[in-house]
């Protein structure tokens, strides 16, 4: 999924409620249920990419209807995220469409030689990249959580970019933007963390969802870079 799927967390009822109208054991008990969730649309996600693989030229095929059935499933889960069972089963229908559409990408990448190394150092490199910055998040006494204008500006602005180079295929522009993804979502990790931690979230899906996106879109941003540089090509 692209990088609008971030503008899922932003949305101006994700700041209904803030920390000033929850107490400490309230925070506490939503940063909790945020992270139960952000682990397990970890494994959701996972498992579509397990089934995506297999399937990828399938996938291809009909890439717009998934990418439909995809946004409708993100604009579902901000429509039912208040009503118990039905946003849970919506959010993982969600992630494992995610990682069923990571297939091809994946597909392709493991068709390389040493393709699975090169799968398996991106997710190792978003993990420590997410890692580090989820514990600059809690230790800074930097407050990131005004930050939200600008990061979406450019969040936006990437994905111009993106559009555009559909149409052009430059080889650099595509690593030039990969790797602005991977520093933007770096920094959308602190700004996500900290807003979780300060409560300020609407309901923990609305946490754990935008989490989620970041680990998504540094993965495959890392993803296009190792598997550009590790071609033959």
């Amino acid at each position: 999924m692209g990088l609008y799927d971030r503008d899922y967390a932003r949305s101006s009822s994700a700041f209904e409620y803030s920390s000033a109208s929850r107490s400490d054991s309230q925070i506490i008990t939503f940063v909790k249920e945020t992270y139960k969730l952000f682990a397990a649309s970890m494994m959701a996600g996972a498992v579509g990419a397990y089934v995506g693989v297999p399937i990828a030229g399938t996938i291809a095929s009909w890439f717009i209807p998934l990418m439909i059935l995809e946004i409708a499933l993100l604009f579902g889960l901000f429509a039912v995220k208040h009503k118990p069972g039905i946003n849970l089963a919506v959010m993982f229908g969600f992630v494992f469409m995610t990682g069923l559409m990571l297939g091809p990408l994946l597909a392709h990448t493991l068709g390389m030689n040493g393709g699975g190394v090169v799968i398996g150092n991106a997710f190792a490199m978003t993990s420590l990249i997410f890692g580090t910055m989820s514990f600059y998040a809690i230790k800074t006494t930097k407050d990131f959580t005004s930050f939200g204008k600008p990061l979406m500006i450019a969040v936006l602005i990437i994905f111009a970019f993106s559009i555009v180079n559909i149409f052009l295929g430059s080889p650099i522009l595509a690593i030039g933007i990969s790797a602005v993804v991977v520093v933007l979502f770096s920094i959308l990790v602190v700004f996500d963390t900290q807003n979780i931690i300060a409560g300020n979230y609407e309901t923990p899906i609305d946490g754990a969802i935008a989490l989620y996106l970041d680990f998504l879109n540094i993965f495959t941003a890392l993803l296009h870079l190792f598997g550009i540089f590790g071609s033959d090509e």
